[in-house]
């Protein structure tokens, strides 16, 4: 059966490829579509079937799933990316895909995390369009805060707005792990799976963590959201980011990423990598 991935040129696209490989899918069973030639050939050479799409043109990204068994549609970055969404649903629909996986958000439905809106959008279009899918609903990746880490490397000091909010982060790895699972295994129809890290952490655990594998001390200091946003902007952001920023970050401290709810370590058959295993390999 072929297994296609739209957007497999990303880096869960690609961290997906490596762990259906390693689940033992043949590369010849899965078609890795995206837009980057350049990387697109990369993942030929390891054996892998692979297609240029241009969602603005439906009908040929129609043709190239002709024949898909199933398709993980990996979420675009914020901007047009519920269009885009749609487009490639509707593709799908047109190719006569059995099966849709959606990387979703955590708790998309329901959740305050204001940058979940396109993904709850999109799983409407998902169910509107009437192929049988699964919802993997992404949580928080501990790669979003290697920023945070070489801050405290090079200042020795985490300064944001989150204050005493949890995050339940796992690595990257760990959800293309579940992508694999659900692409691979059969029965995932019709689920909605909420996938975040084990343990949720809050920024004193970070410094704390941080401070033990530098070998140097970190605090973190708790900012206003005035406090933040007056230092990004001298940081040199514009006003639109800055304004983007803060409201993510009251979002993390009202807990929008700290539900716990286990499904990610069932689904990959262990438990989520811990934060201090994945910032060890930043040192």
């Amino acid at each position: 059966m072929t297994l296609a991935i739209i957007g497999a040129t990303g880096k869960l696209g690609a961290l997906t490829i490596d762990a259906l490989l390693k689940r033992g899918v043949p590369a010849a069973d899965i078609l890795a579509l995206g837009r980057d030639t350049a990387r697109l050939a990369e993942i030929a050479g390891r054996g892998v079937r692979t297609g240029v799409v241009d969602l603005d043109d439906v009908p040929a990204t129609a043709k190239a799933l002709d024949g898909a068994g199933k398709l993980l549609l990996v979420s675009f970055g914020p901007g047009d990316r519920v269009a885009q969404h749609g487009r490639a649903i509707d593709a799908a629909r047109q190719a006569g895909v059995p099966h849709l996986v959606y990387t979703s958000g955590l708790e998309a439905p329901t959740t305050i995390l204001e940058l979940a809106a396109d993904h709850k959008a999109t799983e409407e279009l998902v169910t509107g369009s009437g192929i049988p899918a699964t919802f993997l609903r992404n949580g928080w990746y501990t790669e979003n805060h290697l920023q945070d880490f070489n801050g405290a490397r090079e200042r020795g000091v985490i300064a944001n707005s989150v204050g005493a909010g949890r995050i339940a982060t796992a690595p990257r790895k760990d959800f293309a792990e579940a992508a694999a699972v659900v692409l691979s295994t059969p029965g995932h129809e019709g689920k909605a799976y909420e996938l975040s890290g084990d343990t949720a952490w809050t920024f004193e655990d970070f410094a704390a963590t941080a401070a033990e594998l530098l070998g140097t001390p970190v605090r973190y200091r708790p900012l206003t959201a005035e406090q933040e946003r007056e230092q990004l902007l001298a940081a040199g952001l514009d006003e639109g980011t800055a304004a983007f920023l803060v409201t993510l970050n009251a979002n993390l401290r009202d807990g929008a990423m700290a539900p716990t709810p286990g499904d990610l370590a069932k689904l990959i058959g262990h438990r989520t990598e811990p934060l201090a295993t994945t910032l060890r390999t930043w040192v």
